[in-house]
C-alpha cells in the first residue's frame, strides 16, 4: 500500500467525509455482528460475522475451474465465505482443496456433448489424466480480466468450457439444499460482502420467483452478469431446474450458441417468465481498482449506496477487502457503502505521484508524433517527462488524474486507482485536491434511500431521516 505525505487539510476532510457518512447511515443498521475465534491458522486470529436469521437460509455457491481453483479458492476459505454456514465450492473437476470437497457438476451434460463438443477437450484430459499434463494456461486474473474484457478472454480453453457450469450449477444448488430461501452464485474473481448481501435479501419476499443480479444484455436478451453475482429464490431456482431438466437439449443447443453461460441461464428464466431485478448498484461487475466512482447507470448513482459484491478481484485484493470490511465493522454497525470503499481503502492508496504504476488512465494521449503542431507549447511537451506530464493536467481544470510512459502522456476526467507494474515504466500520479472535491461532490447526490429492492422496509426510519441534515 502506498504511503502518502501528511495533509492536515486532507485530514479534516476526510474527518468530515466519515463524519458525515456516519450521520447519514445511523439508521442503516446491518446485522448485529459478533466477533468469533479462529481456529484457522490465518489472519485474522479472530473475525466479525453478521447475526441474520437469514443467513441459514441461504446457499452460497463459488464457481471455480481446474486450471484455476488451487490459486483462487482458498483466499475464498479464509475470507468471503468465512461467516458463510453453508456453501459449495463446483469446478469441472471433483478435487479437494483446503480440505473443501469441490464437485465437478458438468457430469449431468449430455454425452454426445462432453464426447464431441469443441468446448470439452479440456474436460475430457481432466477426466482422463487428472491434472497431470494439464495444459499450460495462464489463470485469468483482476488485471487481465479489467483491462481486456471478459469477452476477449473466450479462446481461452478453461473460459469456453466455464459457460456449460451455469446451469448445472443451479440443479447441483438445489438438490444440495431444496429448502434453502436463496441462492447467490459467485466466481473465484468476485468479492462479496456478506453481512450487506444478508441485509439486502430482506428487503425481498422469498416465496417468490425472483432472479436478481447486474443487467447485462446479449441481443434482446437480459440476464444477471455472473461475475457481479446471480441471486435466485426457493421458487426461481425451482423453476430453472425443472425447465433445465424438461428442456435439457434445447438449452444445450443454445449454451453452445453462445459466448457466455450466464446468458443460457437467463434464457432458462425467461423461457419460466421470471424477469431480472436490476440489482445495480449493490452488485458490481468491476473491482473497487477499476471503478469511476462516480459511475450511474439506470439513473442510480454508485457512490451512496451499500456494496455487495466487486468482480474481477484478484486473490491479494479479496484478502485486502477482506481486512478493510472486518476493520470498517470493527468501528461501525452501518452498512458498508461502496463510498466508504473509496474514500477509506481506495483514497490511502493514491498520491501525486507513485511509480511502477498505472492508473488505468483513458482520456487523452499525448505523444511527440500527434501534438507536435499543437500551438500550446504545454501539449507539445507533455511526452518529455513526468512533469511535463503533471504540468498538462494541473492546467487543465477538469483533469483529476494522469499516467505517463517513455514517450506518451495520457491525462483523464474519470478517476481510477488502477494496478501496480513491478519493474514497469509507467508512472502515475493525482491531482489530490481535485479528487476529494470530486468525492465531496459525489456526497451531493446521496438521499434516503439505500436498496434498490422490491421495497424499502421501515417507513418511518425514512421519515426520520428526512427529517435530518446530512
Amino acid at each position: 500500500m502506498i504511503t502518502m505525505p501528511v495533509r492536515s487539510f486532507f485530514c479534516r476532510v476526510v474527518f468530515c467525509a466519515v463524519f458525515s457518512v456516519s450521520v447519514f447511515n445511523v439508521f442503516t443498521k446491518s446485522t448485529s455482528p459478533r466477533r468469533h475465534s479462529s481456529t484457522v491458522s490465518t489472519e485474522p486470529e479472530s473475525f466479525i460475522c453478521p447475526q441474520s436469521a437469514l443467513a441459514d437460509d441461504v446457499l452460497v455457491v463459488l464457481r471455480t475451474g481446474a486450471t484455476e481453483s488451487r490459486e483462487k479458492v482458498p483466499v475464498h476459505l479464509r475470507t468471503t465465505l468465512r461467516c458463510v454456514p453453508n456453501f459449495v465450492v463446483v469446478s469441472d473437476f471433483d478435487e479437494v482443496v483446503d480440505g473443501v470437497e469441490v464437485t465437478n457438476v458438468l457430469g449431468g451434460v449430455s454425452e454426445n456433448i462432453k464426447k464431441e463438443h469443441e468446448d470439452f477437450k479440456l474436460y475430457q484430459h481432466l477426466q482422463e489424466h487428472g491434472r497431470k499434463g494439464l495444459p499450460n494456461q495462464q489463470p485469468i486474473t483482476a488485471m487481465s480480466g479489467s483491462s481486456k474484457g471478459d469477452y476477449l478472454q473466450t479462446a481461452n480453453p478453461s473460459w469456453s468450457l466455464d459457460k456449460w457450469k451455469f446451469l448445472p450449477m443451479v440443479d447441483h444448488a438445489y438438490k444440495k439444499k431444496t429448502d434453502a430461501k436463496w441462492y447467490i452464485f459467485i466466481e473465484t474473481d468476485t468479492y462479496l460482502a456478506w453481512s450487506n448481501l444478508l441485509a439486502y435479501l430482506t428487503h425481498f419476499d422469498a416465496t417468490k420467483p425472483l432472479y436478481i443480479g447486474k443487467h447485462l444484455y446479449i441481443n434482446a436478451l437480459e440476464f444477471a452478469y455472473g461475475g457481479a453475482g446471480i441471486i435466485l429464490s426457493n421458487p426461481a431456482a425451482h423453476a430453472v431446474h425443472t425447465q433445465h431438466s424438461t428442456h435439457k437439449s434445447s438449452y444445450e443447443s443454445f449454451t453452445s450458441s453462445h459466448w457466455v453461460g450466464d446468458c443460457a441461464l437467463g434464457k432458462v428464466l425467461e423461457d419460466t417468465h421470471i424477469p431480472l431485478h436490476r440489482a445495480f448498484p449493490h452488485l458490481q461487475s468491476d473491482s473497487p481498482s477499476t471503478l469511476d466512482p462516480a459511475t450511474t447507470k439506470i439513473d442510480r448513482d454508485l457512490w451512496c449506496f451499500p456494496a455487495i459484491t466487486y468482480h474481477h478481484v484478484s486473490p491479494a485484493e479479496i484478502a485486502a477487502l477482506w481486512a478493510f470490511e472486518q476493520e470498517w465493522y470493527e468501528r461501525h454497525a452501518i452498512a458498508l457503502r461502496h463510498r466508504d470503499v473509496f474514500m477509506e481503502f481506495i483514497r490511502p492508496q493514491i498520491d501525486a505521484e507513485v511509480g511502477a504504476w498505472d492508473n488505468l488512465s483513458d482520456g487523452k494521449e499525448f505523444n511527440a508524433h500527434d501534438y507536435r503542431g499543437s500551438e500550446s507549447v504545454v501539449e507539445r511537451d507533455a511526452w518529455k517527462s513526468f512533469g511535463h506530464c503533471r504540468a498538462l493536467c494541473e492546467g487543465w481544470g477538469e483533469c483529476v488524474q494522469f499516467s505517463f510512459d517513455v514517450g506518451s502522456c495520457v491525462v483523464s476526467t474519470a478517476f481510477r486507482l488502477g494496478y501496480a507494474r513491478p519493474g514497469g515504466r509507467v508512472r502515475s500520479g493525482w491531482m489530490l485536491e481535485r479528487v476529494d472535491d470530486l468525492f465531496r461532490g459525489l456526497e451531493g447526490r446521496c438521499g434516503v434511500r439505500d436498496w434498490f429492492a422490491e421495497e424499502e422496509k421501515g417507513g418511518r426510519e425514512l421519515r426520520m431521516r428526512r427529517k435530518r441534515s446530512v
